[in-house]
């Protein structure tokens, strides 16, 4: 639970595009922020990687006058092994069962170090801070390169015996959908996420003479009325509908929060989400389920994972 009076707690969020660190409030307020672009590439040295993600940890905490932390959070791409942090993120090559957590530990002795997916971390911080706020059972979603989640439910992180569960970028939506990266087909993630919608809209004659272009492009093309586009997030947001709609009657849901870069194309996929959902969530609980989007934005990952170790009578169960 948190006290008051505790220092801050450092916070860190590791993916393929960006490193970002900073220094989390107990109330949840970043103090402090810093970023940088992930450092990648086939032959980046682990070695190196862990050096650049140390010495912006060093100067975030020497701009910020070295303050006294409470303690060390991290939300990290999948998959690792948990709670162990050895992770393998799938969009940093360079990191293969490098062990997170006993680096960190050695770094900053004495101090509690907690280490989960940054999608659990983007569902704790909504549930913590954000729209999930007085719900006890949530389930957060992101939207962006690959789909993931978190759940919450009873007002505590449901890990699961091996830290994935809320995984709902893997729940099928259409057994004879798109073959997708996990080796399944029809995942949620290969039809909804960002670049896997785009790469479909070119299919369907969207720009296809950009192959660089993103799924930001493919909602602001949605936004002036490109019918493809549009198409395009109403296919994404039926896939996301539907699994939603699984989830809400397994786990009799409150709140269903979604970020990520896709959730900011707006009503273009909510709209469809929520036509999707109404027609699939017969019972009558789950009619009572509400989904919304993010409120925390970018920080999301920072902050959840800051309640790690700010809430870990909630949102930690491993040591």
């Amino acid at each position: 639970m948190t006290r008051s009076g505790e220092g801050p707690v450092l916070a860190v969020d590791i993916g393929g595009t960006k490193l970002a660190v900073g220094l989390v409030e107990p109330g949840g307020r970043l103090a402090a922020y810093d970023r940088m672009d992930t450092p990648n590439g086939p032959h980046l040295d682990p070695e190196v990687l862990w050096r650049t993600l140390r010495a912006l940890l060093d100067k975030l905490l020497a701009d910020s006058g070295t303050p006294k932390i409470t303690g060390v959070g991290v939300g990290c791409g999948g998959p690792m092994t948990w709670p162990a942090a050895e992770v393998s993120p799938l969009n940093i090559p360079a990191w293969r069962r490098f062990p997170l957590r006993d680096r960190l530990r050695a770094r900053y002795p004495g101090l509690p170090v907690r280490v989960h997916n940054d999608a659990v971390c983007v569902a704790v911080a909504e549930h913590w801070r954000g729209v999930g706020r007085g719900n006890d059972n949530v389930l957060g979603m992101v939207v962006s390169t690959g789909v993931g989640g978190g759940l919450i439910l009873g007002g505590h992180l449901i890990d699961g015996s091996r830290g994935n569960a809320g995984h709902i970028g893997h729940m099928v939506v259409d057994p004879d959908g798109p073959p997708c990266g996990c080796g399944g087909r029809g995942c949620l993630e290969a039809i909804a996420r960002g670049p896997a919608l785009a790469a479909w809209a070119r299919e369907q004659g969207w720009r296809p003479e950009r192959q660089g272009a993103s799924a930001k492009d493919l909602s602001d093309d949605a936004a002036r009325g490109h019918p493809v586009a549009i198409a395009a997030l109403r296919r994404a947001g039926r896939a996301l509908g539907l699994a939603i709609a699984s989830a809400t009657h397994l786990c009799d849901l409150d709140v269903i929060a979604i970020g990520g870069g896709l959730s900011q194309a707006g009503p273009l996929l909510f709209d469809p989400i929520e036509e999707t959902l109404r027609v699939h969530a017969r019972m009558d609980y789950a009619r009572e389920a509400r989904v919304v989007p993010a409120a925390l934005g970018q920080t999301a990952g920072l902050i959840g994972a800051a309640a790690l170790v700010y809430s870990g009578d909630r949102y930690w169960s491993a040591d």
